[in-house]
């Protein structure tokens, strides 16, 4: 079931909120949090029933081995023996990740290296897999640091599937959400939260199938369906990709808050206007929040950080970073965008350390260009898609001109430039440049979800805002579209 879907705005939503606060008022809290486990693993199951079995086995062994981490720490168990667990436990779910995400990519690549034919399993990737697998591991791995207490499964079945966060994230720690399960007073419908709520999710409503949706179109078209490109097209292409994944991922944590709001339970803050950034670094602040703090205090520190010198410093940033990409998707292309996120943060260390500052809008131009030219080989789908693009737009030899202009820049054709239609698969450009200067500006002028929420009163402003967000959010949902963090 799909946020931007009239089943679950008009149907599931408003049901699982009203019985839900209904059951609490009744004082039936037990059962309110049963409906609610039920209500998301029915989400969940909506779009293939067949991978509900996984998502609670996973729940199942993960609940066994965190509550036999925190006996083990009660009991002050030897500590050779926690960490069995705690390893066999990353162990398991790092199979289970690796078995339904990476077996073909593995089974593909041996088959390369070794000249063999064995056959792939063909296997569907169970939806959000990657997401809750990660959660679950860094419950394990706070039970084991002491940084977990003992609840019961059913509360933690609630912390894995809460509907809001299980498809696309955030990525939450237990510690994060539980109080917040077991606080009373969020038991109680809250009227100011369920306004943030609805004024959040509206507008990510409106990022979604309004914006992201329409570049999509055009992302498509250049990077699956044109053979050639011209260099307005290539560029035209890379940019509404760029713009497509930030409204599609914004859209997304912002329902996702907004749904969260509804039920008193905010989730943590996973994106921060990443467009803004005015060095990799600051990018990696801002994007993805939640991954970035889960690579960084799981993989990045337990490899050694910068504690181990400059060398085994720039080798964990690598690891990670690379992690990271293969996290994404099983595919060379995701990990070569993970090593160019790798290779940009470790330029950017050694250059702070010369204590040069570039100018502030000539450091943000070189990020963001940079981050859009890595999404190339993040959105192609083979490696020939991402040079057809890359190679376009950065070639002189494919520039056209508007044909209105050929009597007077007639001369500019000596220069291999062609005067006819830019852009074939935008009818000439228009509309697509428009759209990037309208979300050009949405991105550097306007104020994000996280600032509207935390400065949020309700007035006209923000009542009209909402609303025709919302209206022209309903009206667009004229197709089934998922999100793109769905994929990985």
């Amino acid at each position: 079931m799909l946020f931007n879907s009239y089943g679950f705005i008009f149907v599931f939503l408003p049901i699982t909120f009203f019985v839900y606060f209904y059951l609490n008022q009744k004082k039936l809290t037990e059962l309110s949090k049963v409906f609610l486990v039920f209500s998301s693993l029915f989400f969940y199951s909506w779009w293939n029933i067949t991978y509900l079995p996984i998502l609670i086995a996973s729940m199942t062994f993960n609940y066994a081995f965190g509550r036999s981490l925190h006996k083990s720490v009660t009991n002050n168990n030897n500590s050779f023996a926690k960490k069995s667990i705690l390893i066999i436990g990353i162990i398991l779910n790092l199979f289970l990740l690796g078995y339904f995400k990476y077996a073909d990519f593995f089974i593909e690549n041996i088959n390369i290296a070794f000249n063999f034919n064995a056959e792939p399993t063909n296997l569907l990737l169970p939806l959000a897999i990657s997401f809750f697998t990660f959660q679950q591991i860094a419950y394990l791995v706070d039970s084991y640091k002491k940084e977990t207490n003992e609840y019961s499964f059913l509360n933690y079945a609630l912390f894995v599937s809460f509907f809001p966060q299980l498809i696309a994230g955030p990525i939450v720690h237990h510690k994060e959400m539980m109080p917040q399960f077991m606080n009373v007073s969020n038991k109680v419908k809250n009227y100011r939260n369920i306004a943030m709520g609805l004024f959040i999710f509206s507008i990510g409503l409106f990022k979604k199938v309004v914006i992201a949706d329409t570049f999509a179109v055009w992302a498509t078209q250049g990077f699956d369906v044109a053979s050639t490109l011209n260099l307005f097209e290539a560029w035209a292409t890379s940019l509404s990709y760029t713009f497509q994944l930030y409204f599609d991922f914004s859209g997304y944590t912002d329902m996702a808050i907004g749904l969260a709001l509804l039920f008193n339970i905010r989730l943590p803050i996973n994106f921060n206007s990443p467009y803004k950034a005015t060095n990799i670094q600051d990018f990696w602040r801002r994007w993805h929040i939640t991954l970035s703090r889960f690579l960084r205090d799981y993989v990045y520190i337990p490899l050694g950080g910068n504690k181990k010198g400059e060398w085994r410093t720039y080798t964990n940033l690598m690891a990670t970073f690379l992690l990271g990409g293969l996290w994404h998707g099983a595919g060379w292309t995701f990990v070569f965008w993970g090593f160019l996120h790798g290779l940009a943060v470790m330029v950017q260390r050694l250059w702070s350390k010369f204590g040069v500052k570039l100018w502030t809008w000539l450091a943000w131009l070189i990020t963001f260009n940079f981050v859009n030219i890595a999404w190339i080989f993040f959105r192609a789908k083979e490696w020939e898609d991402a040079v057809k693009v890359l190679g376009s737009m950065f070639s002189l030899d494919n520039i056209f001109i508007k044909k209105k202009f050929s009597d007077k820049l007639s001369y500019l054709s000596e220069y291999n430039i062609k005067f006819g239609e830019v852009m074939k698969m935008t009818h000439d450009g228009s509309d697509i440049i428009n759209w990037l200067i309208f979300s050009f500006i949405l991105i550097l002028v306007c104020k994000n979800s996280i600032e509207r929420i935390a400065k949020f009163k309700i007035n006209s402003k923000t009542v009209s805002l909402a609303g025709i967000s919302f209206i022209l959010g309903i009206l667009s949902l004229n197709k089934v579209s998922e999100f793109i963090y769905f994929n990985f």
